[in-house]
C-alpha cells in the first residue's frame, strides 16, 4: 500500500490518477497545521496503514505563479522546507522508503561548460547566491536537508505541462499570457513525470536525486511556433516578447524566474524512458482538451 501526500494539488492529483489507473492500493493523506498536529497525523498514518512506500507531492508554488510566494513566505517555508524535513525524520524512524517531488528551479542558465545541470551540481539559484525567488530558495534548502538522509528519491520537476488545459499547465500559460519572455528550458510532461517517478520505485532503481525532465531543450518561441503549427493560437493573438529579462522583471514579475537546462541522463540510464520534448509537446497540442 502507498501513502500519498498532496493528492489535491496539480502534481499530486496526477499521482493519484496514475495509482488508480494501475490498480495500486493507496491512501491519500491531508496534513493540517500546526506542525505538531502534522507530526501526529502522519505518524499515526504510518503506523496504522503500514505503507510500503510514501509519495510526497505536497508543496507550495503559489497561484497563479511563484510571485505569490513572495507574499506568503511562512506558508512557503512550512510546505517546502519544514514538511519535507518532518517526513524525512518520520520515514527514517519507521524505516519507510519514500519519494519527494522537488524542483529544477534551483538552477539558472547552463553549467559553465555549456551542458545541462546534473544531479550532483550545487544550486546556483538559491539563498546562498542571493539571486532567487523565495520559492526556489526554499526548494534548494529542502534538498540540502534531505541530502543527509537515505532511503528516498528526490524527483526534480520542471515547468509541468500535458494535453489538458489548466491554469497550472505551461502550455495554457503560454497561450494566455499577453507578453512572453523568450528563454530556453528543460521541462516535464506531467504524466510522464509521474510515470517515471513511480517506475523509480517499481523498478527499485537506486535511491537518490533524479532530474525528471523530457530529453532536449526548448525555447519559448519554439513553443509558440508549435502552438501555431497545431492551430491553437488564440484568435487575434499576436505573440509579443519582452526584449530581455530586465524588462520582464520591471513590467511583469515581482521576483526572478529560474530558466535552466538540466541533464536527465542519470534517469535515462536506469531504463526509464521519456519522450523528446518537441515531440511530446506536439502530441499534447494534437490531443488538446479544454478543461
Amino acid at each position: 500500500m502507498i501513502l500519498l501526500l498532496g493528492a489535491s494539488g496539480y502534481v499530486g492529483n496526477t499521482f493519484q490518477n496514475h495509482l488508480i489507473q494501475r490498480g495500486i492500493e493507496f491512501k491519500s493523506l491531508s496534513l493540517s497545521n500546526p506542525m505538531l498536529a502534522r507530526r501526529a497525523v502522519l505518524e499515526e498514518a504510518i503506523t496504522s496503514y503500514r505503507p510500503e512506500f510514501l509519495i510526497n507531492a505536497a508543496g507550495y508554488t503559489g497561484k497563479p505563479n511563484v510571485d505569490a510566494s513572495e507574499r506568503q513566505k511562512l506558508i512557503c517555508i512550512e510546505a517546502n522546507l519544514t514538511l519535507p524535513g518532518l517526513i524525512a525524520e518520520l520515514c527514517e524512524k519507521h524505516d519507510l522508503p519514500w519519494g519527494h517531488v522537488s524542483s529544477g528551479c534551483i538552477y539558472t542558465g547552463r553549467r559553465s561548460d555549456g551542458r545541462g545541470f546534473s544531479e550532483g551540481d550545487p544550486p546556483n539559484f538559491d539563498f546562498r547566491h542571493n539571486n532567487c525567488s523565495f520559492y526556489s530558495g526554499t526548494k534548494a534548502l529542502s534538498e540540502e536537508i534531505l541530502r543527509e538522509k537515505t532511503n528516498h528519491y528526490v524527483w526534480r520537476l520542471r515547468i509541468p505541462y500535458n494535453e489538458i488545459d489548466s491554469p497550472r499547465n505551461y502550455l495554457s500559460k503560454v497561450m494566455n499570457y499577453q507578453t512572453l519572455i523568450d528563454v530556453e528550458n528543460s521541462i516535464s510532461q506531467l504524466d510522464e513525470f509521474v510515470r517515471a517517478c513511480w517506475q523509480c520505485w517499481e523498478k527499485r532503481v537506486p535511491f537518490g536525486t533524479y532530474n525528471v525532465t523530457n530529453p532536449g531543450v526548448i525555447t519559448t518561441k519554439e513553443v509558440t511556433e508549435l502552438i501555431d503549427e497545431a492551430g491553437l493560437t488564440p484568435s487575434g493573438k499576436y505573440w509579443e516578447f519582452f526584449k530581455d529579462e530586465d524588462e520582464f522583471l520591471n513590467k511583469a514579475a515581482l521576483t526572478p524566474r529560474a530558466n535552466c537546462v538540466m541533464d536527465n541522463s542519470k534517469l535515462l540510464k536506469t531504463g526509464i524512458e521519456m519522450t523528446e520534448v518537441h515531440d511530446s509537446i506536439r502530441w499534447c497540442l494534437k490531443n488538446w482538451k479544454m478543461s
